[in-house]
């Protein structure tokens, strides 16, 4: 049989018990028992691992919203008080919250208090309104081409045509594409359209040349009116206004010289000579649009009492001046003309039937040739060549000078 050995100092006596994590009791030494916490808790001894979302860093502190708005709204300008009152009330939240932006808000007060100062000097000397009034005309400056009376220019391409957003500005003494002879605003409202908007251009434009050119016989043949009109877009963004035009008809022709001939640099004597002339005129183009007397007779002995009355105004403004002494001789001779030529468009206006109508309408018009003003405008140093019209219109005829065919517009 087998005996066990006795037992040693490192075999266990009993049976197995395994040993304690931490001892109840510890031997004291010299300086008392060590102060480690007893149980299982804390394994790692007196310190505590760092929890999820721990920072060892410290976060700093914010920045005061309104400190940022207040020097946003005094770097602009554009509502200084606002900035100042933010301004005031960020420093008085940063220093209870203890948060930064500081200088911030110091800034947007300073800026602040600089631009409400400048605000009311600007409304104590009206200023504000030339600012506004400035802005206003930026702003439709944008949306237009802004051209004055008396200015020439040169289009993109050469051509009174199309829609074009900008053109350059060049002297009238040169060549150039167009000359201002007036502009007009139209009324407020919706857009009226396209054809709206051309047609009052062509009546307006038309009705305003003569004052800008007086005299229709200085105006070369190949010049009619062009017009610049605002499109949809140009017109909801404020723009109303039409700028009528001189241009060259001709294909790739240009303008050189201004066709101005107004008060401006005609004397007394020619002006009111050229007056007198607008009155027939105006009369003289106020014919019925039927191609045939036989379709409208009616109408065109209505016409023949406007150009009869026109013909005795003409006459009394011509006697109504006093005119120089050398072309006193030759005013008179043609207001004598005019005097025999009123009657018989009178005569016409008051026929019974076609025949007697061209009978006195066709003697009329004899009395009206271009060529009896020659004398008279040579005398007031007027021009002397008659422009070429077709039906042997009456001294200045269509004062316009262009070729007849109606105008043409641009749209910006």
């Amino acid at each position: 049989m087998s005996i066990p050995p006795p037992p040693g100092p490192h075999q266990p006596q009993g049976p197995y018990q395994p040993p304690q994590q931490y001892p109840q009791q510890y031997p004291q030494g010299p300086y008392g028992p060590p102060s480690y916490p007893q149980g299982p808790q804390n394994p790692y001894g007196p310190y505590q691992p760092w929890a999820q979302g721990y920072s060892p860093h410290n976060q700093p502190a914010p920045v005061n919203g309104l400190a940022i708005a207040s020097l946003v709204l005094g770097v602009l300008c554009c509502l200084p008080g606002v900035g100042l009152v933010l301004g005031l009330i960020a420093l008085r939240q940063i220093g209870r919250r203890g948060e930064r932006g500081k200088g911030l808000a110091i800034g947007g007060s300073v800026l602040s208090a600089v631009g409400l100062a400048v605000w009311a000097l600007l409304l104590a000397t009206g200023g504000a309104a030339d600012f506004w009034e400035g802005f206003k005309e930026g702003a439709r400056g944008d949306a237009s081409i802004s051209l004055v009376k008396g200015e020439c220019f040169d289009s993109p391409g050469g051509k009174l045509s199309g829609e074009t957003y900008d053109v350059d500005k060049v002297p009238c003494s040169g060549e150039h594409d167009g000359e201002v002879f007036a502009s007009f605003r139209l009324k407020n409202g919706s857009y009226p359209g396209d054809d709206s908007v051309a047609g009052a251009a062509d009546d307006r434009c038309y009705g305003l040349q003569d004052a800008y050119a007086m005299d229709g016989w200085a105006v070369p043949e190949d010049v009619d009116v062009y017009y610049l009109t605002p499109t949809e877009d140009s017109w909801s963004a404020g723009d109303r206004e039409v700028t009528c035009v001189f241009g060259s008809v001709t294909e790739g022709g240009n303008l050189s010289g201004t066709l101005r001939n107004d008060e401006t640099v005609l004397d007394a004597d020619q002006v009111a000579y050229l007056k007198a002339a607008h009155v027939l005129n105006a009369a003289l183009n106020s014919a019925p649009d039927t191609e045939y007397v036989e379709d409208d007779l009616p109408g065109h002995k209505k016409w023949a009492g406007r150009v009869s009355a026109a013909l005795a105004d003409q006459a009394r403004m011509l006697r109504g001046h006093e005119w120089p002494a050398g072309s006193r001789k030759p005013v008179t001779a043609l207001t004598a003309d005019l005097d025999r030529a009123r009657a018989q468009w009178d005569k016409a206006a008051k026929a019974a039937d076609l025949d007697v109508f061209y009978q006195h309408y066709e003697a009329g018009l004899r009395l009206l040739e271009p060529t009896e003003a020659v004398p008279a405008r040579k005398a007031l140093g007027l021009e002397t060549t008659p422009p070429a019209r077709d039906g042997g219109d009456g001294d200045s005829g269509d004062t316009g000078g262009g070729s007849g065919s109606g105008g043409s517009g641009m749209a910006v």
